[in-house]
């Protein structure tokens, strides 16, 4: 069956001159955040927070003070972020972590753009969003009571941990499993592990506390090690199958007494999945911006493709597409059960196909979710992505899909998986849906 697919024009010496076009290019800039395609750093973001910031500004938005946990409260309703999501982590990995102990872990909470760290007594509160274009952006909240709360967008202070090859070299977030000692101080010399939905369970959780059930898999998850070697040899019984918390910490402080398994499990994918979606924005811009650069130079007519820069928007986007699919997820060995009710409120939020089945619909039992194609295909941050990369998600989807692309990467996509995704696909996303019609063969694969 005949595909569309990027086309290539230029001979080996035109490539070659991209190929030395784009180191040159490149050089002139540190980081692709700055490069003149992107311009984090000057460009006004359009991320949930900052339309938040703006009703503050104009006085839009009143909001009450909670005596004990400040505007937490006021802020997760505004965003529309769920209690139930939150995860708890007490080793000291944030910039306030002269306030984060095992006694006074850090609690996060997140919806599918927004995510809030809070910590008992903080002057503070931590926020970051997903701008389509931008990717991560950071804000804090003061805790101050004010007739007029104020956000404040961060940059160097939170890129100097959250721009590197742990985010996919994109400002992005960043989800670290440590090995604690009683202090909460991470032991580097036993290493850490940067979580995705890729990471085995006995590498996740080491600095977070945990609540649900898991069967015999094993995690790091509330537990604190005296030294490094006694990390490497650590039992981790006491750390398993943990529902109740309320005897390491004062849960009452916090608006959850959870830490939901389920949540973090989520979480660790979505995070992944973000830095991939930001850094195949940024490469598709950066290309298409060589690209057109070269075009002028070279007189050549406007839209000219050329195949080095053909080849990085393909490298790219096939590394989003793989995490799209849950490509490399280890198999779950027994099922996972969380507590605080995130598992049942997480897939009500749809969209749902005439079946009635979502790319939100968990499993637990073998893997995270049923239909293992990410919900964030939905996404602003995905629906922003440059044509050229749409265009190459949608044309690899369809093959793989349809079954044409049996290879190893995603030999964990059954024949009924594949039929469900392409089918949940074709009825809840418009996108999609609309690029298959206008294929040439569309109809014949009805």
């Amino acid at each position: 069956m005949k595909r569309t697919s990027l086309k290539l024009i230029g001979g080996w010496g035109a490539a070659l001159l991209l190929t030395a076009g784009l180191a040159a290019l490149a050089a002139q800039y540190d980081r692709d955040s700055e490069h003149e395609a992107i311009r984090y750093l000057q460009t006004a973001a359009a991320d949930p927070v900052a339309k938040l910031q703006q009703r503050l500004a104009r006085e839009e938005v009143r909001w009450a003070y909670d005596p004990q946990r400040g505007y937490l409260p006021a802020l997760l309703r505004a965003l529309n972020v769920p209690v139930s999501s939150q995860m708890l982590v007490f080793s000291k990995t944030s910039f306030q972590r002269d306030r984060i102990s095992p006694q006074t872990p850090r609690a996060i909470y997140y919806n599918d753009q927004v995510y809030a760290g809070w910590v008992p007594g903080g002057s503070v509160i931590e926020i970051t969003a997903v701008d389509p274009q931008l990717g991560a952006v950071f804000y804090t909240l003061s805790q101050e009571r004010s007739g007029k709360p104020k956000i404040t967008r961060l940059t160097h202070e939170c890129l100097q941990c959250h721009e590197s090859g742990m985010t996919a070299g994109v400002p992005g977030h960043l989800f670290r499993s440590v090995y604690p000692d009683p202090q909460g101080q991470p032991i580097l010399s036993a290493g850490s592990f940067v979580t995705t939905h890729q990471s085995p369970l006995r590498e996740r959780w080491g600095g977070w506390y945990v609540t649900g059930t898991h069967g015999r898999q094993r995690h790091l998850g509330n537990l604190t090690f005296a030294s490094a070697a006694k990390a490497e040899k650590s039992n981790r019984e006491a750390g398993a199958n943990v529902t109740d918390l309320r005897r390491r910490f004062a849960t009452a402080l916090y608006l959850s007494a959870h830490s939901d398994i389920v949540a973090l499990m989520v979480c660790e994918h979505q995070t992944y999945l973000q830095n991939l979606l930001t850094q195949a924005n940024y490469q598709t811009r950066i290309a298409m911006d060589y690209e057109r650069r070269l075009n002028r130079e070279l007189g050549r007519p406007e839209g000219t493709r050329w195949e080095s820069a053909v080849a990085r928007i393909r490298s790219v986007n096939e590394r989003l597409l793989q995490g799209l699919l849950f490509a490399g997820e280890p198999p779950l060995t027994d099922p996972v059960r969380g507590t605080s009710g995130f598992e049942t409120q997480f897939p009500r939020q749809g969209p749902r196909d005439r079946q009635g089945r979502s790319l939100r619909d968990l499993d637990l039992k073998r893997r995270l979710f049923r239909y293992p194609c990410s919900y964030l295909i939905y996404s602003e941050a995905f629906e922003g992505l440059p044509a050229p990369a749409k265009e190459y998600i949608y044309t690899r989807l369809l093959q793989i899909l349809n079954g044409e692309d049996r290879s190893k990467t995603f030999a964990h996509l059954s024949a009924e998986d594949r039929r469900a995704i392409r089918e949940i696909l074709l009825d809840t996303h418009q996108g999609f849906s609309q690029w298959k019609a206008s294929q040439p063969t569309a109809a014949a694969t009805q």
